[in-house]
């Protein structure tokens, strides 16, 4: 997406991708914020069950079985204990790939 349509599309909602312990991942698009968002991520995490209501279908989500969520645009808001600001990713590939 470019322009004004793609600013748009990332200010008025939020991918969030889980990754399962068994391996498995989703993602969904959520009519929210990253703000918004935010602002509930502390309380859904300590649900038990998160529930998404698709055109087509409800799932319902253990965040128990959850390893690790991703969120799109990041929420750089978040601050305290257990936050780290600025950090980077680093893959195996690119921690190898300077050693040569």
């Amino acid at each position: 997406m470019k322009g004004s349509f793609a600013k748009y599309a990332q200010e008025s909602s939020t991918e969030v991708t889980f990754y399962y312990i068994d391996s498995h991942t989703e993602t969904f698009s959520l009519p929210i914020n990253a703000q918004e968002f935010q602002a509930q991520l502390q309380q859904l995490l300590k649900q038990p069950w998160i529930t998404f209501h698709l055109i087509d279908q409800t799932i319902c989500i253990c965040t128990e079985k959850v390893m690790k969520i991703e969120i799109i645009p990041p929420i750089n808001q978040m601050q305290g204990e257990g936050v780290f600001a600025n950090s980077q990713r680093i893959t195996a590939l690119q921690r190898n790939a300077g050693r040569y």
